[in-house]
């Protein structure tokens, strides 16, 4: 078996996966507001789970990850907390080895896997990240980490953050919807699709990906606004699972790492 934990802004998914890839289980939570409650919600969770079965565990995390001393820090790019140490609570309840990796990156590995040459996953939801892949195999960027989200734009007047723009929660604020994958008309999915590309050029001219998959709660509605993105040389896919990349990614992850 292989656990699979998806840490994200507003939830938080855990699934098991059989040796074949096959989710036998799964939990959702809410993403506390504190650290110190998130940690430990995790692990009361996660005691559930721990079993001898268990070969590897992979965290999904949505920002950074330090390995110090044997030790994982990580800090949350949608929260307020600092470097948190998540790991050593987790090895008081798992007795499987434990990895941590962003979430970005995790979703690269499995939506590039199968895909010819080189694969930029780009996901839009609390915000936008992304990495860089060859089947199903991480590239490390030159800068060691892929921040696009990061990246100033200017639209309507406006210098932003690329995540501003034209990430899911923006979105939701721009057009006062609950959700992002609700947006509907020409003029707006047109609108969607330009916030959406306002960043492409420059991870195409600086990576040169022959697909580009475009993730998160847009992935779900890629079609709607698909046909209104730029022609600009690169292949644009709708993600295999677009709002379960991720644990599938973890999943993968653990198998290269536990063999």
């Amino acid at each position: 078996m292989y656990l699979s934990i998806d840490i994200g802004g507003t939830k938080t998914l855990i699934a098991l996966f059989s040796r074949h890839g096959r989710v036998v289980r799964r939990y959702k939570f809410k993403t506390a507001a504190s650290s110190d409650v998130f940690v430990k919600d995790l692990v009361d969770i996660l005691t559930g789970f721990a079993s001898p079965k268990l070969k590897a565990a992979t965290v999904a995390i949505p920002g950074h990850v330090r390995f110090e001393q044997k030790i994982y820090s990580v800090k949350f790019g949608n929260r307020d907390w600092g470097w948190v140490d998540i790991s050593t609570p987790l090895k008081n309840v798992l007795s499987c080895p434990i990895f941590f990796e962003n979430d970005a990156n995790l979703a690269s590995i499995y939506e590039s896997k199968g895909l010819k040459g080189r694969t930029v996953f780009l996901t839009f939801s609390t915000g936008v990240g992304g990495g860089v892949a060859e089947n199903g195999k991480l590239l490390v960027t030159d800068e060691g980490r892929f921040e696009p989200g990061h990246v100033k734009y200017e639209y309507c007047g406006r210098v932003a953050e690329w995540e501003d723009i034209a990430a899911a929660s923006a979105l939701e604020k721009v057009y006062q919807i609950d959700r992002a994958t609700d947006v509907r008309g020409k003029e707006t999915l047109q609108d969607v699709a330009a916030r959406v590309a306002l960043g492409l050029p420059d991870i195409i001219a600086k990576y040169h990906p022959e697909t580009i998959v475009l993730g998160g709660p847009l992935g779900k509605i890629f079609k709607l606004y698909a046909r209104y993105l730029p022609n600009l040389g690169v292949r644009f896919k709708r993600p295999k699972r677009p709002l379960e990349s991720v644990i599938y990614g973890c999943y993968l992850y653990s198998r290269s790492k536990v063999r």
